[in-house]
């Protein structure tokens, strides 16, 4: 990541530390007038965004470190850290929930102030659902998995507090006040399937998981067209490391072809791919026409 992009991930990482506090002290102010465990569920979350939040400036300010002796490939990977963290928070937010839900249905308990206690909880949310949007759209710009992992952490948490906001309106319209935490418990299941799926991706990250099928068409394509001279390229690789994208193939050419010539076909090859790619990390292994493979990619 360059300076820039790194200054701007940290801006943003630090304005979600920010954002995450003043949700919190608007949320718990709508529950301690209200009284709902649906509102205290809500701001139970949110004490889980502040430490995620904390994580994802953290790890985001440790992957922008240099290549060093002992990590030569960076420190890219820390955000996916970052991002299972926070996908393990988001479980314990809805075990949380579940957990106020099951008290609050064995002993129920009618809210008090609703209408204001729904009024500061909507403006809690209207703030996290514009963070959200935000994050989301500059943490694919800059793509980083952290700030894409706190983004979907808002989003979840903004899906929980509408879910709040209708049981608790509901309490008010009908008194029937099992539904309060009835709602609550529906919306926590919601939040534990986001926190699962995002724990897998970030695995998938961690593991080296190749890029999307779509993009490997697109590198080989590209491959293909800017090899001229070449005979063929194979063993395409590819693996993330949080923004990077690592390729690695062997190009084969004539046996008679000069090492200045063979590299100036990969250098071609590097700038069409970073131009595709603006964060690739590549490496070309050359070798003479007797190693081509059938399966490999045909140069054009």
């Amino acid at each position: 990541m360059t300076q820039g992009r790194t200054s701007s991930a940290t801006r943003l990482a630090i304005g979600s530390v920010v954002v995450a506090i003043l949700v919190l002290v608007t949320k718990t102010a709508a529950w301690w007038i209200t009284g709902s465990v649906a509102l205290l569920a809500d701001a139970l979350e949110s004490v889980v965004n502040i430490a995620a939040a904390v994580a994802a400036l953290v790890a985001i300010t440790y992957s922008a470190l240099p290549a060093d002796d002992n990590h030569p490939y960076g420190h890219a990977k820390a955000e996916y850290f970052s991002a299972v963290l926070e996908g393990a928070l988001i479980i314990v937010a809805a075990m949380l929930i579940l957990n106020e839900s099951w008290k609050s249905f064995v002993t129920p308990r009618a809210p008090e102030q609703i209408g204001l206690g729904l009024a500061i909880s909507a403006v809690a949310s209207g703030v996290n659902a514009g963070w959200a949007a935000l994050l989301m759209r500059r943490g694919r710009a800059l793509r980083s998995p952290a700030l894409i992992a706190d983004a979907r952490h808002l989003w979840s948490d903004v899906v929980t507090s509408v879910g709040v906001v209708i049981g608790v309106g509901l309490v008010g319209l009908t008194g029937i006040l099992w539904l309060d935490p009835l709602v609550a418990a529906l919306t926590a299941v919601n939040i534990l399937f986001s926190g699962f799926r995002l724990v897998r991706e970030s695995v998938g990250g961690l593991m080296d998981e190749a890029v999307a099928p779509a993009t490997m068409d697109r590198i080989r394509a590209i491959v293909a067209t800017e090899a001229e001279g070449a005979l063929e390229a194979h063993d395409l690789r590819s693996r993330h490391a949080g923004r990077f994208t690592f390729l690695e193939f062997h190009l084969v050419v004539p046996g008679g072809m000069t090492v200045r010539e063979s590299h100036d076909i990969c250098d071609r090859i590097e700038a069409a791919l970073k131009s595709e790619l603006d964060t690739a990390i590549i490496t070309i292994h050359v070798e003479p026409e007797g190693k081509a493979k059938q399966k490999g990619v045909p140069v054009l």
